[in-house]
């Protein structure tokens, strides 16, 4: 029996991490999943807190906009 079975867990997968989760390739080259920071420019990811995105360099709060 492996420690896994023992704890009761089932084998869960790892959500990618680093930079090339925020990238989707296509046919047509790449696409950025998130919007880039307003103030710090290309290569500030804005990080996703459901309602909205934040800019973990400058703070920057940018609201997504409801549908409906």
């Amino acid at each position: 029996m492996s420690k896994s079975e023992a704890d009761g867990q089932e084998n869960v997968k790892k959500k990618p991490s680093g930079i090339s989760s925020y990238y989707k390739i296509e046919e047509e080259g790449l696409k950025r999943l998130r919007p880039n920071c307003e103030r710090c420019g290309p290569g500030y990811f804005m990080a996703d807190h459901g309602d909205r995105y934040t800019c973990g360099h400058c703070g920057l709060t940018r609201y997504k906009q409801k549908e409906g």
